[in-house]
């Protein structure tokens, strides 16, 4: 940690909980009020003998949560808007959930930070059975489910006398809403701008479309067609990394395929370690390269974090002990250990003020090296406009991160919590 006055105040932190983790929250979205997150969830094991049955896999599951996005609930179907710039858009967010229960979509949303991850829980408050259905009646109030048919095949472990509605949402807390209920979370957050931010939410209706009119009926796949593809394309249509194909041959996407622990440090890696201080290296990744031309923003950038946080402790309704999350790597010789080590050790990865800081230092060595090399000879005409953007997008950068540091100083609610 460094020593600026914001920077233990505003950690978005490993293991943060109640009523400063949402303080931190709303700080960030003075200065980011549209970002993205992809977020790795454990293993779900319901103790025994409440409500229905559920235990999931140690592959766990995936959410992609989206601030500046609401839900347009008078479609009656999953629909997202995206939020303008004078209607508070970082008061505004959305969870997306892909899940095998749905026949007629894609994803589901739920909204709002607290109750998609804690439902109707208040700050520091214990899961108990009472909360757990005060939450599933929130949630259809919400209409998270609002327009969705499940499969058939599902309803045929429904307990005698309960209506497939309310099946429905209780086979889906804790997945789709409420995730933390019996979760551990691992969030990887992606600053984006409102026209990034814009691309995705037209990814995201376009793959509900189909399902939505009947042409198609939705079948979850490990391989093809699981809960992170959705995130990682949502994101690969903003020029964040490359799309994962979907309808691969078996024997090919067995070998690779996305998984949320797997995707969690990924994104990490992708938006806070690409040598961006280095014009010619980025011109050479294609990726990077299309994304500054195209988007005018490369994917590594200031106030990417991540954040991990326990599932609620005092529960009543899940085992918290010991939910494993595993990686889909080679166990002896794989790099993601060490990786999602190094992630969750360093601060410049989960605090803003130290990742600010960070990347000001970044982009000061960018400048010195391109002044250094005036003069050079581009390899080419394409470089050479490559990197008439990339010196405008540092100095740009540059200017803005320091003035993301200075409001940052200036913030009240850090004077407050620091004085």
């Amino acid at each position: 940690m460094g020593t600026n006055r914001g920077a233990s105040a505003v950690r978005t932190g490993i293991g943060a909980d109640g009523p400063e983790r949402f303080a931190d929250d709303a700080i960030y979205e003075r200065l980011h009020p549209y970002y993205a997150e992809v977020c790795a969830l454990s293993e779900l094991r319901k103790k025994r003998g409440i409500g229905v049955p559920l235990r999931s896999g140690m592959g766990g599951h995936s959410l992609l949560y989206l601030n500046g996005v609401r839900v347009d609930r008078r479609e009656a179907y999953p629909t997202l808007v995206l939020c303008e710039p004078g209607g508070e858009p970082g008061r505004h967010c959305v969870g997306i959930s892909v899940n095998s229960h749905y026949r007629n979509a894609n994803w589901v949303a739920a909204e709002g930070r607290d109750f998609i991850w804690r439902g109707a829980l208040g700050p520091g408050e214990s899961l108990t059975h009472a909360s757990y259905e005060r939450t599933q009646r929130l949630a259809k109030a919400q209409g998270v489910l609002d327009g969705i048919e499940f499969q058939g095949h599902l309803f045929r472990d429904k307990p005698p006398g309960m209506s497939e509605r309310d099946y429905m949402y209780e086979i889906s807390i804790a997945s789709d809403y409420a995730v933390r209920f019996g979760r551990n979370v691992y969030r990887a957050r992606v600053p984006l701008d409102r026209n990034r931010m814009a691309v995705i939410v037209d990814f995201l209706n376009g793959l509900n479309a189909p399902y939505r009119g009947g042409e198609l009926v939705f079948r979850w796949d490990a391989l093809n067609n699981n809960c992170s593809h959705v995130g990682h394309n949502a994101l690969a249509a903003a020029g964040i990394w490359a799309p994962w194909p979907t309808g691969q041959f078996f024997a090919i996407a067995a070998f690779r395929f996305p998984v949320p622990k797997n995707e969690f440090v990924d994104i990490v890696l992708r938006t806070n370690d690409l040598r961006i201080d280095d014009a010619r290296a980025m011109f050479d990744d294609e990726l990077a390269r299309r994304a500054l031309l195209e988007t005018g923003a490369l994917p590594t950038a200031p106030a990417a974090l991540a954040i991990a946080e326990q599932a609620i402790r005092e529960n009543e309704v899940y085992e918290t002990d010991r939910l494993r999350l595993i990686f889909y790597a080679n166990p002896f010789w794989g790099h993601y250990r060490r990786h999602f080590d190094r992630i969750l050790g360093e601060p410049r990865y989960s605090d803003l003020g130290t990742n600010l800081r960070h990347f000001a230092q970044i982009y000061e060595r960018a400048t010195e090296r391109r002044s250094s090399a005036r003069g050079r000879q581009a390899r080419s005409d394409a470089e050479a406009q490559f990197c008439m953007h990339y010196d405008r997008y540092i100095e740009r950068e540059a200017a803005r991160v320091n003035d993301l540091l200075s409001r940052l100083d200036r913030t009240p609610e850090i004077a407050e919590a620091v004085s």
